[in-house]
C-alpha cells in the first residue's frame, strides 16, 4: 500500500483525534436552530429555515431515491475548480466539483451528498463567507446558475439562462450576502449582479467587457465596500463601482513599461489574482513572483491613473505566485512548488508551509471557525498569530486539509487522476474496476466505500476497457497500446506469460465467454483476437493467445459471447459500422487459425452500434442490436433474420451500449430491465420492447462524454464513466415502473406519437387510408357485396405505408411482413396474413424515420454527388440515373420509367414512357430531365415538395 493511500485511509482516524482535542461549545445560534423540531417543519416551517450544520448528514438514507436514477457517489474531482472547506470542527466537510454535479463530502462520516442540478459541466463555484450558501453555474446550451443551501443540500434559487451565450465564468458573493455577481465566458463578457434572494429575472447592475481586455475568468467584491469589484484576465485588471447607482469599471493594462523592476526582455507578465487589501486602499496582484501594489482612492473607477508614483513592485518569493488571498489580517499566497506564505499587511513573512507535499496550488479555503491557541510568527518580535484551518487543492486534484496550530495536514484525496475510459463490476461481489488514462487501476468496494486494491502500470498507460470474468477468477485490462493484462482480481497481479502484446492498435473492448474458457478484444485495427484459457506443459492452467482476425472493414462496435442452442459450448460474435455481423467458428479454430463461421449484412443505411442477448421473454432466442437511426431490432440468433423493429429511446443522441438488468428477484416486479447509455446520458428500458416511448428514462450522467458503463451484480447501482469522474448511480426500479404507469395503458402511449394524438387530423386520415386498403384488396370496381373486417391482408401494408408518406426500402417492407407474419409462428406454428389498425398503428410509429427528412440533409447529397457549379452543388442527370441503378437498392430502366413519369407528370407522359421500350424511355426520360439538376429544381421540379426559398421564407415570417 503506498503512502498516499495509508493517508487517506489514517485521515479519518487523526482527524477524530484532533477533534477531541477541541471544546465541543456551538454557537447560541446553531443551538436555538438544532432546538426547532421535526413537528416544526410538518407545521410549514421551510426545511431550509430549520435546517442546522448537522442536517445534512444526520438524515437517514432511504432505501432508493426519489428519482429512476439517483447519483449516490462521485469518484473523482475537477482539478481546475477549487475546493472550499465547509466544516472544520465537529465534522470534517468540503465541497467540491465534478463534472456537472457539486459533491459535498463529509470526511468524518466517509459520506457524500450530490447536487445535481446542471445539465452541463460545472464551469465555476463560490461559497459565502458564512459557508452557508453555495453558488454552481455551468457553461454550454441552458446554462443555469443555482444556489444552494449548503445546511440542507436544497436549492433555494435558480437562474435560467443569465448568460444564454456561453454560460457563467466566474462568480462571487458580497460580504453581507445580498447580491451575486457572475461574470460571462461569452466573447462579448458581461457581468451582472443580481438580488439572489428575490425572485426577480432581471439583474440590478449590468457592464459589458470589450474583448481587447481578454478573458476574465475572476472577479471579488470588496470585502469592505459591496458597491466595488475587481476582475482579472492575463492581461487586465478591470475595476467596478455601482456607487453612482450604476456599474460604471476602468480597465488597467500591464505591461513591461508598467513597472520598473520587470526585466525589459520579458513579455506582458501573467496575472494570477488580484485581491482587495484587508486594511489599507491597494489592490494586490500577484505577477510570476512579485507582488504588483497600487494605492486605490474611494471612487475604484475615476482616476485611477496608474503611473509610477502609484505603484510599487514587492518582492516576496522565489517561486510563482498561483493562488493569492487574504484572510482575517493576512496575505496568503500559494506557489507552483506547493508552498504556502503568510504575510502581514506590509510584506512581511510571518509564517511558512513548505513541507506539505503538493504540486502547484490552485486554491486556498480557510475554515468558517478560529482554531484554539495561537502560534508565534518567524520574526525576531515572535508575535502571536492566530490562523484558521485551511483546506489546499493543487493541480493533479490533491486535497490537503491543514490544522493550522498543530501544522499537521491530512491527506483527504491524491490520486493519479486522468480521463477514464474504464469499467466494470464483479459478477458476484460489490466490487467496482476503475482504470483511467495514466495507468491507475482501483477496486472500489461501493458498499462501505473503501478502495480494496490499486495498482498503478509504470510501463503501460492508457487503460481503455476492464472486464471481470463471470466467475470472477480473473480480471482482463486492455491498454491503449494494445497490450492486455489478465490480472487476479484479489492482488491485482499479473503472470508474464498472461500479458500479452499482439497489435500496437488499441484495445477498446474486451469480454469472456460465459464458462469463463474463452477471452476476446477488440482493438482499432478492426481486429478480433482470442485467448483460450488452457494448460501448458507444467500442467498449470494459462491463458493462451489462439489467433486474431481482422474481421471489420470499419471500426468493430460491439463484442459478444454467447452459447449454441444445441449445445453448452460459446459462441463469439462481433458488430462493426461496416453493417456486418460476424460470428467466429471457436470449436474449429487452432492457435494462429482463428475462423470464421458466418459474416451477415444486417443493415442497408443505419449504422449498428451495440449489441446485447436478448433475455428470454419469447420462445425464440433473440439478438439485440441498437442502430444510429433511434432503432432496437431484434434478429434471430440462429437464421439472423430481423424479427422485429422498434422505436428507441430518444434522448437527444443514439444508444452506445446495452446491458440487461440481473433479473429481479420480487414477484411483484417486472422480471427483465434494459440498461443504457447514449452520448451524455444513461438510462433505464422496461423490457418486453414495444415502441412505448413512456417505458425508458434516462438522466444526463457526463455532460462531456460517457466512455462506459457497468452493472452491479444485484442490480441495484449503475456505475458510469466519462472525463475525469465516475458516477454511481442508484436505480429505484419502481419509479421506471410509475412513470411508464402514467404514460397510459393499451395504444394510448402510441396515440401519442402520431400528430395530433387520437383526436388528431392524421389518426383520422389514417383510418380513412386503412379502410381504402381493404376495398382495394377486394376490388374498387366490384359491384357484389363487400366483406365487412377490421383487418387488411400484409400485401397491402406497404401501400398503407406509402400513402403515410413514409417510403421504406424493399428490405424494410419485407422486414415489416415477416414480423408479423412470424409474430405468432412459436407458439401456434402459423402464420399471420392480416393485420389490424391498432397492430399497424404500431408497426408504422416503429418502423417510420424516428426524425423527419430535412432539406440539410439533401444539401449534403447533392454536395457528395454532384458538382460545384457557381458556388451551388448541381447533379448531372447521367450521374442520378447511373445511382439510382447502382447504388442502393437497384432499379431497373422500366422502374425509373414509371417513377419519373408518375413524379413528373401527365397522364401522357406517363402512358408514354411506360409503353416505351428501353432506348426510348431513357430518350423520354433525357426529355423530361434537365441535364443538370440543382437542389431547388429536384425538390420543386421533380418531387413536387415546396421551394426550400419557400419553405425558409415562411420559416422566418412565422419566426
Amino acid at each position: 500500500m503506498s503512502d498516499a493511500e495509508a493517508g487517506e485511509r489514517d485521515a479519518s482516524s487523526s482527524f477524530k483525534a484532533e477533534k477531541d482535542q477541541r471544546t465541543e461549545e456551538k454557537q447560541s445560534s446553531d443551538e436555538a436552530r438544532e432546538g426547532v423540531t421535526t413537528e416544526d417543519t410538518a407545521h410549514g416551517q421551510s426545511q431550509v429555515y430549520t435546517a442546522t450544520r448537522n442536517t445534512l448528514f444526520s438524515k437517514k438514507k432511504t432505501l432508493t431515491g426519489p428519482h429512476v436514477l439517483t447519483p449516490e457517489w462521485a469518484f473523482g474531482v475537477n482539478p481546475v475548480l477549487p475546493v472550499f472547506s465547509l466544516q472544520d470542527h465537529d465534522q470534517l466537510v468540503v465541497l467540491y466539483a465534478g463534472a456537472h454535479m457539486g459533491i459535498i463530502y463529509n470526511h468524518t462520516s466517509n459520506s457524500q451528498h450530490i447536487l445535481q442540478g446542471h445539465s452541463n459541466q460545472i464551469s465555476c463555484m463560490c461559497v459565502s463567507e458564512d459557508k452557508r450558501w453555495i453558488a454552481t453555474a455551468d457553461k454550454g446550451p441552458d446554462s443555469t446558475v443555482v444556489v444552494w443551501d449548503s445546511y440542507s443540500g436544497i436549492p433555494v434559487n435558480t437562474l435560467f439562462d443569465c448568460h444564454p451565450d456561453d454560460g457563467v465564468a466566474a462568480m462571487a458573493f458580497t460580504r453581507d450576502l445580498k447580491h451575486l455577481v457572475t461574470l460571462g465566458a461569452e466573447e462579448l463578457q458581461c457581468v451582472y449582479i443580481w438580488d439572489w434572494t428575490s425572485e426577480t429575472e432581471e439583474p440590478l447592475w449590468f457592464a459589458q467587457l470589450h474583448p481587447s481586455y481578454g478573458f476574465h475568468d475572476y472577479i471579488i467584491f470588496n470585502p469592505d465596500n459591496s458597491t466595488q469589484l475587481l476582475s482579472s484576465s492575463d492581461s487586465h485588471v478591470v475595476f467596478y463601482s455601482r456607487a453612482s447607482g450604476t456599474l460604471q469599471y476602468s480597465a488597467k493594462k500591464f505591461s513591461p513599461s508598467t513597472t520598473s523592476k520587470t526585466p525589459a526582455a520579458e513579455s506582458t507578465p501573467s496575472l494570477s489574482r488580484s485581491v482587495f487589501h484587508f486594511r489599507k486602499p491597494q489592490v494586490l496582484t500577484a505577477i510570476s513572483c512579485e507582488l504588483l501594489v497600487w494605492d486605490v482612492t474611494d471612487d475604484l473607477v475615476a482616476n485611477q491613473d496608474l503611473h509610477r508614483g502609484k505603484l510599487t513592485l514587492v518582492q516576496i518569493q522565489r517561486h510563482p505566485v498561483t493562488v493569492l488571498t487574504v484572510t482575517d489580517s493576512y496575505i496568503v499566497t500559494g506557489d507552483t512548488q506547493g508552498q504556502i506564505q503568510f504575510y502581514d499587511e506590509n510584506f512581511k513573512l510571518l509564517i511558512w508551509y513548505g513541507d506539505l507535499s503538493l504540486d502547484a496550488i490552485v486554491f486556498i479555503s480557510f475554515s468558517k471557525e478560529h482554531t484554539e491557541g495561537h502560534l508565534e510568527d518567524c520574526t525576531l518580535e515572535a508575535k502571536p498569530l492566530v490562523i484558521r484551518n485551511f483546506i489546499v487543492s493543487t493541480i493533479s486534484s490533491t486535497v490537503v486539509h491543514v490544522n493550522a496550530h498543530s501544522s499537521k495536514h491530512q491527506i483527504l484525496r491524491r490520486e493519479v487522476y486522468g480521463p477514464v475510459h474504464a469499467v466494470a463490476c464483479h459478477p458476484t461481489q460489490p466490487v467496482v474496476a476503475m482504470g483511467n488514462q495514466r495507468g491507475l487501476l482501483k477496486l472500489w468496494d461501493y458498499n462501505n466505500k473503501v478502495v480494496t486494491g490499486s495498482r498503478v502500470f509504470e510501463t503501460e498507460k492508457q487503460i481503455q476497457c476492464v472486464t471481470f470474468d463471470p466467475k470472477g477468477l480473473y480480471l482482463a485490462v486492455g491498454f491503449g497500446s494494445g497490450a492486455v493484462y489478465i490480472l487476479n482480481p484479489s492482488t491485482l497481479e499479473s503472470h508474464p506469460e498472461e500479458c500479452f502484446h499482439y497489435t500496437k492498435d488499441s484495445i477498446h473492448l474486451i469480454t469472456f465467454s460465459s464458462n469463463s474458457k474463452y477471452l476476446a478484444t477488440a482493438d482499432e485495427g478492426k481486429a478480433v483476437t482470442v485467448c483460450r484459457l488452457q494448460t501448458n506443459k507444467d500442467s498449470v492452467l494459462r491463458w493462451t493467445y489462439l489467433g486474431r482476425y481482422r474481421s471489420h472493414f470499419k471500426p468493430i462496435k460491439d463484442l459478444l459471447f454467447g452459447v449454441h442452442l444445441d449445445s453448452t459450448e460459446p459462441r463469439l460474435l462481433s458488430l462493426g459500422m461496416d453493417r456486418r455481423l460476424v460470428e467466429y467458428d471457436l470449436k474449429n479454430s487452432d492457435v494462429d487459425q482463428l475462423l470464421i463461421l458466418s459474416s451477415e449484412r444486417i443493415e442497408q443505411s443505419a449504422v449498428p452500434m451495440c449489441m446485447t442477448w436478448y433475455p428470454p421473454l419469447t420462445t425464440e432466442q433473440f439478438l439485440l442490436i441498437a442502430s444510429d437511426q433511434y432503432k432496437m431490432k431484434l434478429f434471430n440468433s440462429t437464421t439472423k433474420m430481423c424479427r422485429k423493429t422498434l422505436l428507441g429511446p430518444l434522448y437527444g443522441s443514439t444508444i452506445k451500449q446495452i446491458a440487461v438488468l440481473p433479473k429481479t428477484k420480487e414477484p411483484e416486479k417486472n422480471s427483465y430491465y434494459l440498461a443504457f447509455i447514449t452520448e451524455d446520458k444513461v438510462g433505464l428500458q422496461i423490457l418486453p420492447l414495444d415502441g412505448n416511448p413512456y417505458k425508458s428514462q434516462a438522466v444526463i450522467c457526463h455532460p462531456t462524454k460517457v466512455s462506459a458503463f457497468a452493472c452491479s451484480y444485484d442490480g441495484r447501482f449503475l456505475f458510469t464513466a466519462g472525463g475525469d469522474c465516475i458516477f454511481s448511480w442508484e436505480i429505484n426500479l419502481n419509479m421506471l415502473e410509475a412513470a411508464a404507469a402514467l404514460g397510459g395503458t393499451g395504444m394510448a402511449p402510441f396515440y401519442t406519437l402520431l400528430e395530433g394524438g387520437r383526436d388528431g387530423k392524421f389518426y383520422s386520415e389514417m383510418e380513412d387510408f386503412f379502410y381504402y386498403c381493404l376495398i382495394r384488396h377486394q376490388g374498387i370496381d366490384s359491384m357484389e357485396k363487400r366483406q365487412v373486417s377490421t383487418k387488411i391482408p400484409l400485401s397491402q401494408v406497404p401501400f398503407l405505408m406509402r400513402a403515410l408518406a413514409c417510403f421504406p426500402t424493399e428490405q424494410e417492407i419485407e422486414d415489416m411482413q415477416n414480423e408479423v407474419k412470424f409474430s405468432k409462428y412459436a407458439e401456434t406454428g402459423k402464420y399471420v396474413t392480416d393485420i389490424d389498425l391498432e397492430e399497424f398503428i404500431k408497426l408504422y410509429v416503429n418502423h417510420r424515420p424516428a426524425f423527419n427528412f430535412s432539406s440539410n440533409e439533401l444539401a449534403e447529397a447533392f454536395y457528395i454527388l454532384g458538382t460545384d457549379s457557381s458556388g451551388q452543388p448541381v447533379l448531372q442527370r447521367h450521374k442520378l440515373l447511373e445511382v439510382l441503378q447502382v447504388r442502393g437498392e437497384h432499379m431497373t430502366e422500366e422502374e425509373l420509367a414509371e417513377s419519373f413519369a408518375t413524379l413528373l407528370g401527365s397522364e401522357e407522359e406517363e402512358e408514354e414512357l411506360n409503353t416505351a421500350d428501353s432506348e426510348d424511355s431513357q430518350y423520354s426520360m433525357k426529355c423530361a430531365i434537365p441535364d443538370e439538376i440543382s437542389m431547388e429544381s429536384f425538390t420543386s421540379h421533380i418531387l413536387g415538395f415546396p421551394s426550400i426559398a419557400k419553405q425558409n421564407a415562411n420559416t422566418t415570417t412565422s419566426e
